[in-house]
């Protein structure tokens, strides 16, 4: 039997989760409680967040699901890196 392949890539996004004042902290809960979802910085209503994952899919999913939290008003992904697992720490490799 074959092992799995291992992903080859890794995603890292950004997003700016918008929020009601009265209810950030209720948001920052549920958003701590996500795999592979950190948040950055939390000002006036304005949730900044990194999300990773395997895929756009599985990142694209999450912010989604952030989206329809009770509190929040909008989620935007501002900005997404990829990176390739085969080459990320190779010294032969020019980044």
């Amino acid at each position: 039997m074959a092992e799995p392949s291992r992903p080859r890539f890794h995603h890292i996004s950004s997003a700016v989760v918008s929020a009601l004042p009265a209810r950030v902290d209720e948001v920052l809960a549920r958003i701590g409680e996500m795999p592979e979802t950190e948040v950055h910085r939390v000002e006036n209503g304005k949730i900044v967040i990194v999300l990773e994952g395997a895929s756009t899919g599985v990142i694209g999913d999450r912010l989604a699901t952030i989206s329809l939290l009770d509190g929040v008003l909008s989620a935007n992904m501002v900005f997404e890196q990829i990176e390739d697992l085969e080459t990320l720490d190779d010294p032969g490799v020019d980044p």
